[in-house]
């Protein structure tokens, strides 16, 4: 959409309009054209941190001349969405940022969402960078079919149970976790899954000191006990192997799956035993008769 058919300040029915804006996950240069005229757009701009979406805004060049900042966290959200909907229902525009990524992911605005829909406001989105996104499409894992956890409840019997369910989850399932608790975390998806489930952890996505580990989830232990973590992470695990024993066309597709994306013939034997619980002289002969 070009800037002349992007809508007005306010609707042609006096309706408000929300703005969901993507901002970068690190690196400042991916902020879009877009995301750049939404928020010069913007009358008032809800955030989580108004010095950080002030660096932001300085970076774009956009000025804050006229704007109204409106803190949006976690401890306020509630008070926070009924001045943004008295906002709206004044016909005004109102855009909405996160820290880094997409608005209400493991983030403030998924509730400001729910309550200008249910108030028949416009809503409308600048897509931008996603961490969890990102991690996927960089871990090496199967990205064709995931699922998203966020956070892990920190402890009790909700971990465990969420702890369990990532465990018998047949898809790719992408985590967030925060770096003072990412040693525990890994630990404990290894107690969970198995040591030999593989798993991405990448962090400072788009950044500098941008890092990626692939491996096993015994493979991950070490590293995060031998690396002081540092930045937020994206853990990327790979889904469940099938319930009971594997068939040999379980074994064919991932053959298929891990020499397609790269390793050799040996170490994808090897990898596809461990992943699917079966001796490698089985995989060997699986593979040789349907010549992967």
């Amino acid at each position: 959409m070009t800037k002349a058919e992007t809508a007005p300040d306010v609707a042609h029915d006096g309706r408000g309009r929300l703005v969901l804006v993507g901002t970068p996950i690190g690196n400042l240069g991916d902020l879009a054209p877009r995301a750049i005229e939404a928020l010069t757009d913007a009358k008032t701009i809800a955030c989580e941190d108004t010095r950080n979406l002030r660096k932001l805004l300085s970076a774009a060049g956009v000025s804050t001349a006229g704007k109204r900042l409106l803190v949006m966290a976690d401890h306020n959200e509630a008070a926070a969405v009924r001045q943004v909907l008295a906002l709206l229902d004044k016909g005004e525009r109102v855009a909405v940022v996160t820290d880094a990524g997409m608005p209400g992911v493991s983030d403030p605005g998924e509730r400001i969402v729910a309550a200008a829909a249910n108030a028949n406001h416009l809503i409308e989105v600048v897509p931008g960078p996603s961490a969890a996104l990102a991690g996927l499409v960089v871990s090496g894992l199967p990205s064709h079919r995931f699922v998203f956890e966020g956070f892990l409840p920190r402890k009790g019997s909700g971990r465990s149970e969420r702890l369990q369910a990532v465990a018998d989850e047949p898809r790719t399932t992408v985590l967030y976790e925060a770096p003072h608790r990412v040693a525990q975390t890994v630990r404990d998806l290894a107690d969970a899954c198995g040591p030999l489930r593989r798993v991405a952890l990448a962090r400072e996505l788009t950044k500098l000191h941008e890092e990626v580990f692939r491996g096993s989830l015994a493979g991950a232990v070490e590293h995060v006990e031998a690396h002081e973590p540092r930045g937020e992470y994206v853990i990327v695990l790979d889904g469940a192997p099938p319930p009971g024993p594997a068939t040999e066309q379980d074994i064919a597709d991932a053959l298929v799956r891990h020499q397609g994306a790269g390793e050799s013939k040996k170490d994808a034997i090897a990898a596809v035993a461990a992943e699917l619980r079966v001796p490698k002289r089985v995989v060997y002969n699986v593979a040789l008769t349907s010549g992967n």
